[in-house]
């Protein structure tokens, strides 16, 4: 007897049907599985052999043929466990039931209990967006499938209770949703800005670097704490919408890094690659292509530290992605694309010692090394960030100062009304944040008064900027407004403006 059964495959952050057809035919005893499988899918013949056993059904000992359609795209990952295991029992008339509208998902042990699946909630919204009414997944994922709202989830903890259930012998079990209304995220130790000691200059880039959505550069000596200002970014962004939640969340899924007891992530991503990435790790790739650092600090932050040892080709293939807000990897059998909407935050020292124009501490590199240090940062990339900050060795008496600055939850409220503003201008759009504006958008949205104007031409004269330099002044200078409220760039926001504008130390 022919058994069809339905399952989906992740294509990028995307799913695809996966219609998993099973045939038991005369012959010595065999599991074929066609319809190009990797490893995983090919092993699952043994996982499904023990499961089935165990959870008290019987393996046919005959030839059993397998088959995943369409037959020309890629099957990976053990989620094909269960749709196989229950082919298998239709197939030899163990089970008898109707599986046309229903979607299966879920990796088997040996045992016959479910395990943990990637990918879930892209192949869930697939369900609904291809009129599937019905998904059983795993209890462990159970929560996370239930994000998406029109699709009916059935919670399975073991191949014996699936069996029960589609034999009519127990009701479908429910999942359990109030625990979705508590806290949706695991404790995040955030760095209070008021607990860091002076830089105020610093915090105040950051708040606007924050309230646009802007690249930032941070360049100091060792020490002056350009790390702990980086990790208290996060904690003056404003919070995610609910869409932004599940972007962020479809990405976690598919990487496998969605914690089990986070179903939706609510805490902005914070990203801190070491120096030692590979093109691969930070933008993402391999054989089935996964997202990479960028794409998973979509909607939040991706931290480099020390920024020049990234190296000159890893920051090149940057440039793309923080224009385009969108990475493309393309391969043999065809191409992904994945979301990179992030906020660059690079740190780093003025040259190789780390005290090049420091007051208090001699350097003692060569000018030729501190050039050629400074060089690894190229121009076209300095240019895609619109705020560079000096951070200087911290005084003794700020140190030992016992009073508290201005709190992150002060800092995010100013945030968050500045966001409010640019979501109310760009509604109907694609766009969320001033970062984001195209110069259609910036020639539209950017009233800049009389004064202001002067004083922009004067310095794309006095300091030759570049077009791309000329558009990210305004939109710097907008945001500034924004956190004052104003309706109008005036002199002293494009003045703030320039005075962040990227350089170099010399």
């Amino acid at each position: 007897m022919l058994a069809k059964v339905i399952s989906g495959a992740i294509i990028g952050l995307d799913g695809a049907l996966v219609e998993v057809e099973v045939d038991i035919l005369p012959g010595l005893p065999k599991v074929i599985i066609v319809g190009l499988p990797d490893t995983a899918v090919e092993e699952s013949s043994e996982r499904v052999r023990s499961a089935v056993r165990n959870s008290g059904g019987t393996f046919p000992m005959r030839r059993v043929v397998v088959n995943l359609a369409p037959a020309d795209l890629k099957k990976a990952g053990p989620a094909y466990d269960l749709p196989i295991a229950v082919g298998i029992l239709l197939s030899s008339e163990q089970v008898s039931a109707d599986t046309s509208e229903v979607m299966l998902l879920g990796e088997l042990s040996l045992d016959g209990s479910l395990r943990h699946t990637n990918g879930v909630l892209p192949l869930v919204a697939l369900a609904k967006a291809e009129g599937i009414p019905t998904v059983i997944v795993p209890e462990a994922d159970a929560r996370e499938a239930s994000l998406i709202e029109g699709v009916r989830i059935i919670p399975i903890a073991s191949l014996t209770q699936l069996i029960s259930y589609l034999r009519g012998e127990i009701p479908a079990p429910e999942v359990k949703l109030e625990a979705l209304t508590e806290k949706a995220t695991l404790p995040f130790n955030l760095t209070d800005m008021a607990d860091i000691k002076g830089q105020e200059h610093v915090k105040r880039a950051l708040e606007v670097a924050a309230a646009g959505g802007h690249n930032m550069i941070m360049c100091g000596p060792p020490g002056s704490g350009k790390t702990l200002l980086a990790r208290s970014l996060p904690s003056i962004l404003p919070p995610m919408t609910n869409d932004e939640a599940l972007e962020v969340t479809k990405i976690y899924s598919v990487s496998g890094l969605l914690p089990s007891a986070t179903p939706l992530m609510r805490q902005r991503p914070f990203r801190s690659p070491h120096y030692t990435i590979s093109n691969a790790g930070l933008v993402g790739g391999g054989h089935f292509p996964k997202p990479g650092e960028i794409s998973l600090s979509h909607r939040g932050v991706l931290f480099l530290d020390e920024l020049p040892e990234f190296g000159h080709s890893l920051l090149e293939v940057l440039r793309q992605p923080l224009e385009d807000k969108v990475v493309t990897i393309s391969r043999a059998q065809g191409r992904v694309t994945f979301p990179s909407s992030f906020m660059l935050v690079g740190a780093m020292n003025p040259c190789p010692c780390g005290y090049h124009g420091d007051p208090f501490h001699k350097c003692t590199c060569p000018s030729s090394l501190v050039t050629r240090y400074q060089r690894r940062i190229s121009g076209p990339f300095l240019d895609r960030v619109d705020i560079f900050v000096e951070v200087p060795h911290i005084d003794y008496e700020k140190l030992t100062d016992q009073r508290r600055g201005e709190t992150s939850e002060s800092v995010q409220a100013r945030v968050t009304a500045a966001r409010n503003r640019q979501i109310k201008r760009f509604k109907g759009t694609r766009l969320t944040c001033n970062a984001e504006m195209t110069p259609t958008e910036i020639r539209e949205l950017c009233k800049v008064e009389d004064s202001a104007q002067s004083l922009l031409q004067a310095a794309m004269k006095q300091l030759y900027l570049s077009a791309r330099a000329f558009h990210r002044i305004l939109k710097l200078a907008l945001t500034i407004a924004d956190l004052e409220s104003s309706d109008t760039i005036k002199a002293q926001h494009v003045a703030e403006a320039v005075q962040y504008r990227p350089r170099r130390t010399e």
